[in-house]
């Protein structure tokens, strides 16, 4: 489609850095989010929205849209679009495989800015539903793959190569409609078991972050909306980031939201462009509030120097600030650090603080994981040790948070 401007022709705004990144999105952000008509929706927001805030195109300013022709054509490609006129959009062949971005070792030095400035939309081609039996019992087809947020610690990355941006899917129909029948085969769910006693649970962002995916399009709000209506299954997604904006939708308690916490010293460190620790912690009520189930990631658990009383601070600020609605229904994963060489080489290039708590040969050792790769991760004494030192932290300072599991 259009042809790249000259060089020179367009000047980005400067990149944050490691330090200041974190605090983009401060809690009077949220104060002024979306005028609520009422406790649910149905289609597009309607008057003002979130994602139409500052704080929301701090996180994203679309400006380069690399798309699929068959994905810039469907009707959720072309709402995508509508939504970002001033984007120059580029036609590729399949969205794993642009040269320009995931094969550029140069990308390395924008790579923050890539996350706020470059989409991707292409069509998922395989749906495939596999099983887990940790955080859910099932695996979802990803609606989106990687994220505007810029977390070291990440795994998706290493797949993607240089540069992560968002690359939202477009077939959310099929997407749909291929849940709605894997659903229907399970029936009721025979037994309880740590995911859920009665529902089936299906985890729609193993690969991205479906708060933010929300602020791009409607593809959140759809999975939402369907499980809404499917009595024997629940969607599950973990999240770093406050959009009020889902506040708006009707989950009618078939969603869990898993919010991700860990001591704000090490977020600020570690979790660059996400939403405060303490601002998701406080997001709790209202999320419940709107009908949604609520637990916690304690995640994920870094070891280093002064941690086990940094870890006790923050299970005793959410022992006193979160109300008992919350504690009555929440629980929580405790996932300790994995690690990767590659995505330890990636992060030197851009974030190399990060790595100095990261990176801990002393106590780390290698592991391939299920899909083939060499992981890095605490010895099997180390983590068995600390696992055992949260779930005391826990059962002394929050006794009413559930441990679904650790791992």
């Amino acid at each position: 489609m259009d042809q790249p401007p000259p060089a020179g022709a367009r000047r980005s705004p400067p990149e944050p850095s490691a330090d200041d990144a974190g605090a983009l999105f401060g809690l009077e952000d949220l104060r002024t989010g979306p005028a609520r008509a009422g406790s649910a929706r149905s289609g597009p927001l309607v008057g003002p929205s979130f994602r139409d805030s500052p704080a929301a195109r701090r996180l994203l300013s679309v400006r380069e849209i690399h798309a699929e022709p068959a994905a810039a054509a469907s009707p959720r490609g072309r709402q995508i679009l509508a939504r970002f006129p001033d984007a120059r959009v580029i036609d590729v062949e399949s969205h794993w495989r642009i040269p320009e971005l995931h094969g550029n070792e140069g990308n390395l030095e924008r790579w923050v800015r890539i996350k706020s400035e470059v989409l991707v939309l292409g069509e998922k081609k395989t749906l495939a539903t596999r099983p887990n039996g940790r955080s859910a019992d099932w695996i979802a087809p990803g609606v989106a793959n990687g994220c505007a947020m810029a977390c070291a610690y990440c795994y998706v990355p290493r797949r993607k190569g240089y540069a992560n941006p968002i690359t939202v899917f477009t077939n959310i129909e099929q997407i749909i409609a291929h849940l709605g029948r894997h659903i229907a085969r399970q029936g009721r769910k025979p037994e309880p078991n740590q995911c859920d006693p009665t529902a089936w649970v299906y985890d729609i962002g193993e690969n991205n972050d479906c708060s933010v995916d929300a602020l791009i399009s409607e593809n959140t709000a759809d999975l939402v909306q369907a499980f809404a209506r499917w009595p024997t299954a629940k969607a599950s997604f973990a999240t770093k980031f406050v959009n009020p904006d889902l506040l708006l939708l009707d989950p009618r308690g078939r969603t869990r939201v898993r919010f991700s916490v860990m001591p704000p010293q090490d977020s600020r460190l570690l979790d660059i462009r996400t939403s405060p620790v303490e601002q998701r912690i406080a997001a709790a009520a209202d999320f419940l509030e709107a009908g949604y189930e609520v637990h916690f990631n304690l995640s994920p658990v870094v070891i280093r120097p002064g941690w086990e009383q940094d870890w006790t601070a923050l299970l005793r600020h959410m022992d006193d600030v979160l109300p008992r609605a919350v504690k009555d229904q929440a629980a929580a994963e405790v996932i300790m650090l994995t690690h990767n060489r590659d995505l330890h080489e990636l992060n030197l290039a851009w974030h190399p603080r990060a790595e100095d708590m990261l990176w801990r040969p002393d106590l780390q050792q290698a592991k391939r994981s299920e899909n083939g790769s060499w992981n890095v991760r605490y010895r099997n004494r180390d983590k068995a040790e600390a696992v055992e030192t949260v779930r005391r932290m826990v059962a002394s300072y929050a006794p009413w948070l559930r441990v679904r599991y650790a791992f």
